[in-house]
This record gives C-alpha cells, sequence and structure tokens, in this order.
C-alpha cells in the first residue's frame, strides 16, 4: 500500500511538470473565457469536487478518536497557524530587500499561511509507525490571506462556504450510507483528487502564459528553492528540539506527528484555496509557484529522513521500556 502511494506520489510530481509544460505550449485553451471556461468548471466544479471526495475519504472515527491527543494538536496548531507564519513574515522583511521576484516572496507567505496536508505528512508519520491525524479548517486560512486579495472578504467567504465546506460536508453525510461499500472497494480517493487538482493547476498557468508582460527569472527560482529547503530542514529540526525536551510531555511517537505534520503544507486545500482568495489576480501563478516547489520538497526530504527518524524513534522507545520499574 505504501509503494502504491508513494508511485503515486511520484507520478503526480510528474504531472505537475507535464500540466505546466502543456500551459506553455497552449495556453489558450485553459485561460479565462477559453474552451474550458475554468471561471466555471475551475473555481467551483473542480473545487467542490476536491473536496466532496475528501468528505467521503475522511475517516470520521479515526479523526474522533486522535482528538484525545489535545496538547499534541494544540502544538501543531499553534506552530502551523502562527508560529510557521510569523517567522515567515520576518524573513520575508530581510528578503524584500533582494533582487528576488516580490510574487514569489508573495507566494512564500501563502505557504507559510497553509496548513499541513492529510496526505504526505500522514503517509511519512505512518511509515515511520507515529501518531496521527490533525484537523485544520479552511476558514483560517484567511487570517492571513484576505488582506493581500482583490476579492472582498464576503465574497471569499460565499465561495468557500459554496465549494469547500458544503462539499466536504454533503461528502461526510454520503459516506455514512455507502461506507461498508466504500470500506470494501477502497475507491480510488487520491488518484481522483490529484487529477483534479492537475487541471487547477493547468489552467491557472494558462493565464500566465498568455500575458506577455510576466516574467521569471531562474535566479529567483532557485533562490526559492533553496530558501525552501532550508525552511524544512530548520523547522524540522526546531520541532524536534522542542518536542523531545524532557519536561515536553511528548512520547517519540508523538514527536514524529509533530515534526511531520507542523512542517508540512498542504498543496490539496492550498491550489484550490489560492484560486478563490486570489481569483482574477495575474500573478495568481507565481503566487502558487512557491506552493508547488514546496510539496515535492516535503515529500523528498521526509522520505530520506524517514529510516534516519524511524531508528531514533525505535532506539528511544526501547530506551523508555528498559528503564521502567519492574513490578
Amino acid at each position: 500500500m505504501r509503494l502504491l502511494e508513494r508511485m503515486r506520489k511520484e507520478w503526480f510530481m510528474i504531472g505537475i511538470v507535464l500540466a505546466i509544460a502543456g500551459a506553455k505550449l497552449e495556453p489558450s485553451i485553459g485561460v479565462n473565457g477559453g474552451p474550458l471556461m475554468p471561471e466555471i468548471t475551475v473555481s467551483y466544479i473542480a473545487v467542490a469536487t476536491i473536496f466532496f471526495n475528501s468528505g467521503l475519504s475522511l475517516n470520521t472515527e479515526e479523526l474522533t478518536s486522535a482528538l484525545v491527543h489535545i496538547k499534541l494538536h494544540l502544538f501543531i496548531q499553534i506552530f502551523t497557524l502562527a508560529f510557521f507564519p510569523a517567522a515567515i513574515w520576518l524573513l520575508l522583511q530581510l528578503l524584500s530587500i533582494t533582487p528576488i521576484n516580490e510574487w514569489l516572496l508573495k507566494g512564500l507567505q501563502t505557504v507559510g499561511c497553509m496548513p499541513p496536508p492529510v496526505s504526505s505528512a500522514v503517509i511519512l508519520t505512518k511509515a515511520v509507525g507515529g501518531n496521527e491525524g490533525i484537523v485544520v479548517t479552511p476558514l483560517l486560512l484567511l487570517l492571513f490571506l484576505h488582506s493581500s486579495s482583490s476579492v472582498p472578504f464576503t465574497s471569499i467567504f460565499s465561495q468557500l462556504f459554496m465549494t469547500v465546506v458544503v462539499p466536504l460536508i454533503i461528502g461526510q453525510i454520503v459516506r455514512r450510507y455507502i461506507k461498508d461499500w466504500l470500506e470494501r472497494k477502497k475507491p480510488p480517493f487520491g488518484a481522483v483528487s490529484s487529477s483534479v487538482l492537475l487541471v487547477i493547476i493547468y489552467t491557472t498557468f494558462c493565464d500566465t502564459f498568455s500575458n506577455p508582460d510576466i516574467d521569471l527569472d531562474r535566479f529567483s527560482l532557485i533562490l526559492i528553492l533553496f530558501i525552501i529547503c532550508s525552511i524544512q530542514l530548520s523547522f524540522m529540526l526546531l520541532t524536534f528540539i522542542f518536542s523531545t525536551r524532557n519536561n515536553s510531555g511528548f512520547t517519540p511517537a508523538d514527536t514524529v506527528a509533530v515534526m511531520f505534520c507542523s512542517t508540512h503544507k498542504s498543496l490539496t486545500l492550498g491550489i484550490p484555496m489560492l484560486k478563490i482568495v486570489f481569483a482574477g489576480h495575474e500573478y495568481l501563478s507565481l503566487i502558487s509557484v512557491p506552493l508547488l516547489i514546496y510539496h515535492p520538497v516535503q515529500i523528498l526530504l521526509g522520505s530520506v529522513l524517514v529510516p534516519t527518524i524511524r531508528s531514533w524513534m525505535v532506539s528511544r522507545q526501547k530506551g523508555v521500556k528498559l528503564t521502567r520499574p519492574t513490578v
């Protein structure tokens, strides 16, 4: 199962490259007003499909049982939605004096505002053997993103409600009636969401490549890639240090969940959210680039670190067992 999931993620990363390349070759198909009519099919139908699919696949029973780890969830929520965006904001104050493309820097700020995914962080945590489960409401993102958007807050809220909240709730309701069938057949929820997400990415970059005024230099891209790698490694180390202190109260398995869930960002939620919050923005694709880079980087770094973290966790758990007094 893990092998299939890893292969799906590898194909998805290839799909991102192909979607951007396709938009470069023929942008007229996916631009607003083009044959695909993304202002309707993407902004509403595609986004709603992703969250209806999420509602169908979300196991509420496991989610409820995971909420007993109050301290763990509180730490992850505060780190992800308070410390992370604040730290990125401070970093951007320094980077603003550099020649890095300003829209890529804005995109880096939106990355900091994204919640952890219900995919890569959970999969990597499972691969090590740690605890999992974190719930982040999409509405919390508006706290950080709406001020940079040209779309009125009421419009953002109403579209979020209709394309994110409502489909998610409907998906959960439908799941209750077909739960046995879903567990028996195991539909390819991940593949469906990934396919729809690629369509969103394709249409986003169609708008970019159809605009001759938008230019992206390689120097900025290389620097953003280096910054993203540095952020992920630094924050993983920081969460490891915090969660392994003597008075932290976290188990080794909790530390694994903290490291992955606090530092990983959701592409599946992020791209549709950016599409809503920055609707019609001519630089939307550039704002999306850091998140598109962050996603494969977090998978690659996480995969490389899994064996080391697993060895550390096993050794710590053995040490705890040996120090327990015998009765």
